[in-house]
């Protein structure tokens, strides 16, 4: 009999000047969801209210689990190349690894914003809804993004725990 390997948790960062989405996901099953939405400028304090609100989240809701890491949006041009904006969420990202204690992974943001709205665009939401929706949503797409990333096997194609030989199940 084999032991289960410990599920690692993350929580996403769409980083912004006004607001900050967070998503949540793992990497068992591989699936972002959004979060929350923290209506606090990150220029505020120098940026230390969004830490420390970041850090009063992860502490309601995770509490100090070891086996959960951040991911924070790295802002690149659409050729790939760095910005001043990445060297300022690499800034940030240190600060979070030394202020939180947790491991902080930094993954390409290029047009998740625009995947939000896209996914958003037919869902018949009003446009305040839509604006406070739509970091969390950018911060699932980012997620999701490192997720696909992760090595390892996908669940595509794993058998259900509950059947016996792993074959399809028919109805």
């Amino acid at each position: 009999m084999g032991f289960a390997r410990a599920i690692t948790r993350y929580i996403a960062i769409d980083l912004g000047d006004r607001r900050t989405g967070l998503a949540v996901g793992d990497d068992h099953t591989r699936v972002a969801a959004p979060w929350k939405t923290l209506d606090i400028p990150i220029e505020h304090e120098g940026g230390a209210k969004l830490i420390n609100a970041i850090g009063k989240e992860i502490q309601r809701d995770y509490g100090s689990s070891p086996s959960l890491e951040l991911v924070l949006g790295l802002p690149l041009h659409l050729d790939g190349q760095e910005s001043q904006r990445s060297e300022q969420a690499r800034a940030f990202a240190k600060r979070l690894e030394s202020e939180l204690g947790r491991v902080v992974h930094l993954a390409d943001e290029r047009l998740t914003s625009k995947q939000a709205d896209w996914s958003m665009n037919q869902s018949g939401l009003t446009h305040l809804q839509k604006k406070r929706r739509r970091d969390s949503i950018a911060a699932a797409s980012l997620l999701q993004g490192f997720l696909d990333g992760l090595p390892g096997e996908s669940n595509d194609g794993d058998a259900h725990p509950n059947d016996k030989d792993g074959s399809p199940q028919g109805d």
